[in-house]
């Protein structure tokens, strides 16, 4: 790779990485200091990323608002709504902005370069020259507004994007809890604040103070630049040069976060939550304590993993000591899901405690962490232990990523931290050389002894704390807010009046305006490629076993799967198929106790999970199919004792650790009690589509709402009975036991007859026998729900049966979808109605069409807003350049590229439920030729008022609303 550099910049080091393939390159802009970190390497879905670092002094929100307002329009792209409009006209395979705690970036990636130009072009533009409208403040910030439009005699209320968004980002539990303890543990630094903003102090964010903290953090010579794939340095360097850097001169001031004060004696504090409770019920037992300690700067990397491993002794499995004394204590319900390693952050913390405390707890759960850590210190652990710790960090340094964030970006990520900083980003991804260090350290049998000792015990800076619900939280803060909107009102003379009118007339008019969306660049269907990518596997026969094989550059991984075909079960049993999945890998097998089966997990495998999937087969939504499906990943060392792990973890389970199971119960009733107010929105889907097919209505029996609520039952009879409901677990294991199999092997292409061979001695011996196959009633029915639960904002769903993805009306209807999102829901539900976000889509595996909204503080006029979507299509001419753009989104997010054995396992599933390569072509196909009239036709057919359902999470104070639109209530 060239390390040739643009005139303007320098090349400060470069470093080639053959761990991850690629080549790392560390430049400076000369005139504004402005650093651009390349990473090198022969991959086409190049990513960019500007981070600005930005360090707040308040809980308002600043940086947060800035990061949103700052792409609603910038010099040369003066529309309204540049970012949203460009994700219309780009093939990106991702697109977003983040604010963190201590940095604000702006990433995108694409395989297209015509589109990666084009963004850089708008992203460069929107970051560095933003308009920062006051109208766009006060939409995406926040504002005062009469209740009722145009009375000045109605109450005020606060609007805003982030407002609402930060009310329902604090309605979490676990975000609480981090940011209480963040204000002990970071008493002066920019860590005490909330840096996505506290509801309470956002409205006392002025215009002025976001234009004065753009002004100081938003300049080059702030910023960092991170790119990453095949295009060389110099060519992005041109581009930031050219259209933008030019117009900017070195600041003196540098931005930066300042270390902690640190406390000389450990202290306790107390806070609360607010936890909505019927009259009578009991909130004792939902107390969260949890001890943190403050460590050392992330930026030292000697430090950092060493910090990794302790955590990862202390934490990683059921075995560890720490987590073994949390699981297993009486005293909470479970690990605080803030147990762990904190290292995003210019100093380290270490967290641990419990969940569904008594109240008076704290001082037993702190005597038991500091007991457990004394032990550790006094007696080590033992040495299988560490290594299988040191294993951990060698795969998880090994592995190619991009199932969820592109793998350029993921990388992009790990080195921004250090970057921030000013440490060294080369050192932050070359963790090989670092480990082989620590390797050396650790060799020291009193290492570990050690490091708990420094890090842990004798750390003075360590804060208890405890939070406690309260049941009168909610309406006191309500009521606060109610009076300070009430002295606003009572202070403000007729012309502040008009003037609150008026700018809510003027945001109006902004909203509907028609920008020229022909000052923005784009990229057209004839950009298109012409096929999708496929991922080609081999068909062969393992013994008696099917085995499809699939050669990807993993670097040195190996992924396996066992996939049993599910068989026929009773409702009680599809019920059960999530916890039994759950507890087939985290209980003991044959003769080890669970302890000893996680301890071998760590040392062999980096994972080893199971699931049920349930899906629709394509051409029928009422029809089903269903596999159980064991999955694990391993250095290609372990290819064998991996194969040997699945087997034995399969074919000997055992269901008669009670205690583990209640443990297990207990814990994964807390984890998706606590996944509602970030995922409502596809909660609240899953449950308006659980009338229409099969699959969409055991997908919410098992992980939508209705699965929670079974859960807690489940989770309060296991605290009386536990052996029943371990022989249940039992006997739908002998089930499983008869059902048909097959295996899944990816890996590297020239290691594959070796890796087959290690399978080869382990799936040997007779076949499994035959056994009728899960097949499950068809569903029609239509839904009327509300879920109350303990959020401060609503997530609305409505949604339509339609059809599965190979009817040749499924394309026309996922057009539609995009269509309805970027051409009337957007402006209504986010812009106008304030929620955080809102939509539409075809789910071709269940056969619906469903809109939604998330952290939406509006319910009767969000779900009137999606039937006014269906007027508004019908009424309007659908041009062919919104067609277009609704047509580019969907076939970039089909054609979005995963990693080498993520695309190898998604082609295996797709095929595995008869999504063929041709079928998924003709799909593709089908969606370059939908028109005006498709469109239309799709939704006056499918869509109509009788035929919807509906479903909406809302806040227990919302009953009374919900009952007037005629929903039935449920409550978690």
């Amino acid at each position: 790779m060239s390390t040739k550099a643009h005139p303007e910049f320098e090349l400060e080091r470069s470093a080639r990485l053959e761990s991850l393939n690629l080549a790392i390159e560390q430049y400076h802009h000369k005139a504004t200091g402005a650093m651009h970190i390349h990473l090198a390497c022969d991959n086409s879905e190049n990513v960019f990323l500007v981070a600005l670092r930005t360090v707040p002094q308040d809980s308002t929100g600043v940086a947060h608002i800035l990061e949103h307002t700052a792409l609603c329009g910038s010099q040369k792209y003066p529309v309204r709504d540049p970012f949203f409009m460009m994700t219309r006209r780009s093939l990106n395979t991702f697109m977003n902005a983040f604010t963190s705690s201590d940095w604000t970036a702006y990433p995108f990636a694409s395989q297209n370069r015509k589109d990666f130009a084009n963004l850089l072009d708008v992203y460069l533009d929107a970051v560095f020259f933003a308009t920062l409208d006051p109208l766009d403040f006060a939409q995406e910030g926040h504002r005062l507004e009469f209740a009722e439009s145009g009375n000045p005699d109605s109450p005020l209320v606060y609007k805003g994007v982030v407002y609402n968004e930060m009310k329902g980002a604090m309605s979490s539990v676990p975000a609480q809890l981090w940011q209480k303890l963040s204000s002990h543990l970071f008493p002066t630094s920019t860590y005490h604040y909330n840096s996505g903003g506290d509801p309470e102090h956002i409205p006392d964010l002025s215009y002025q103070g976001l234009t004065e903290f753009y002004r100081r953090h938003y300049h080059p010579s702030n910023a960092i630049f991170m790119t990453y794939g095949d295009i060389p340095a110099v060519e992005h360097q041109q581009h930031f040069h050219q259209q933008a850097l030019h117009a900017f001169e070195r600041l003196d001031a540098q931005i930066a976060v300042r270390p902690e004060k640190r406390l000389h004696s450990p202290i306790r504090v107390e806070d609360s939550y607010p936890l909505e409770a019927e009259d009578g019920e009991d909130t004792h037992s939902k107390t969260h304590v949890v001890v943190g300690w403050l460590l050392g700067k992330a930026t030292d990397l000697d430090a950092a993993l060493e910090a990794h491993l302790l955590a990862s002794v202390l934490l990683d499995n059921s075995a560890s000591p720490l987590l073994k004394a949390l699981e297993q204590t009486e005293l909470g319900q479970s690990p605080s899901p803030l147990c762990g390693l904190e290292d995003s952050q210019y100093e380290m913390s270490f967290v641990c405690g419990l969940e569904g405390c008594e109240a008076g707890a704290t001082q037993a759960v702190e005597a038991l962490i500091l007991s457990t850590l004394q032990q550790v210190a006094e007696h080590g652990v033992a040495a299988e232990q560490v290594e299988s710790s040191l294993h951990q960090l060698e795969l998880s340094q090994r592995e190619v990523g991009g199932d969820g964030l592109p793998y350029g970006l993921q990388l992009v990520m790990t080195a921004l931290t250090a970057a921030t900083h000013r440490g060294d980003p080369i050192a932050q991804l070359d963790l090989e050389s670092a480990l082989k260090s620590l390797r050396q350290r650790v060799a020291d049998p009193e290492f570990i002894q050690r490091s708990v000792r420094r890090l842990l015990l004798e750390n003075t800076h360590r804060v208890t704390l405890t939070l406690r619900p309260d049941a009168q939280m909610s309406k006191r803060a309500a009521a606060a807010e109610r009076a300070r909107l009430a002295d606003i009102h009572s202070a403000l003379d007729e012309t502040q009046k008009q003037q609150l009118i008026e700018q809510a007339s003027q945001l109006i008019s902004r909203q509907e305006q028609k920008d020229d969306d022909s000052l923005l660049p784009k990229v057209t269907l004839t950009d298109i490629p012409k096929q999708m990518t496929y991922a080609a596997g081999s068909r062969e026969t393992l013994g008696h076993y099917p085995l499809r094989c699939y050669g990807a550059g993993t670097n040195g991984l190996v992924y396996q799967q066992l996939v049993i075909k599910m068989p026929q079960l009773s409702e009680r049993q599809q019920h059960l198929l999530g916890l039994y999945s759950l507890c087939l890998t985290e209980t003991g097998h044959g003769q080890l106790d669970y302890l000893q089966a996680q301890q071998l997990q760590a040392q062999t495998v980096g994972s080893l999970s199971a699931r049920a999937s349930i899906r629709g087969n394509g051409e029928d939504p009422q029809s089903a199919d269903g596999y159980l499906i064991l999955s694990a990943k391993a250095l290609a060392r372990n290819t064998a004792s991996c194969a040997a792990l699945i087997r034995a973890t399969f074919e000997t389970a055992r269901f008669d650790e009670l205690g583990r199971i209640r443990e297990l119960v207990a814990q994964q009733r807390a984890r998706r009690e606590q996944s509602v107010t970030g995922s409502g929105h596809a909660l609240a889907m899953s449950a308006a589509t659980a009338g229409m097919s099969p699959s969409a209505l055991l997908s919410h029996e098992l992980g939508g709402l209705a699965g929670i609520a079974r859960l807690i039952d489940i989770d309060n009879a296991n605290r009386e009975n536990t052996q029943a409901f371990a022989d249940e677990l039992a006997e739908l294991h002998q089930l499983m036991l008869q059902a048909p199999r097959q295996l899944l092997l990816v890996g590297e292409q020239e290691q594959l007859d070796h890796y087959r061979a290690s399978l080869a001695e382990h799936w040997q011996g007779p076949a499994s026998g035959e056994i009728p196959p899960l097949s499950l009633a068809p569903v029609d029915k239509r839904v009327k729900e509300a879920w109350l639960t303990n959020t401060q904002v609503n997530f609305c769903a409505k949604a339509y049966p339609t059809v599965a993805s190979d009817h040749p009306d499924a394309a026309a209807l996922t057009v539609l979808a995009g269509v309805l999102r970027n051409g009337f829901l957007h402006r209504s539900i986010r812009e106008q109605g304030g929620a955080y976000g809102g939509g539409a889509s075809q789910d071709n595996n269940s056969g619906a069409f469903r809109f939604y909204s998330y952290r939406d503080p509006r319910l009767a006029e969000t779900l009137q807003d999606f039937d006014a979507a269906l007027d508004w299509v019908q009424r309007e001419t659908i041009g062919a350049d919104e067609i277009e753009q609704s047509i580019l989104g969907v076939v970039s997010s089909i054609d979005k590229p995963a990693s080498p054995a993520g695309e190898a396992k998604q082609t295996f599933q797709a095929e595995l439920f008869g999504r063929t390569k041709e079928k998924r072509e003709a799909f593709r196909q089908r969606l370059l030729t939908v028109s005006e009239a498709d469109i239309k036709r799709v939704a006056a057919e499918y869509l109509r008022p009788e035929r919807a359902s509906v479903a909406v999470i809302a806040p227990a104070d919302q009953r009374q609303a919900v009952e007037q639109l005629g929903l039935t209530l449920k409550k978690l």
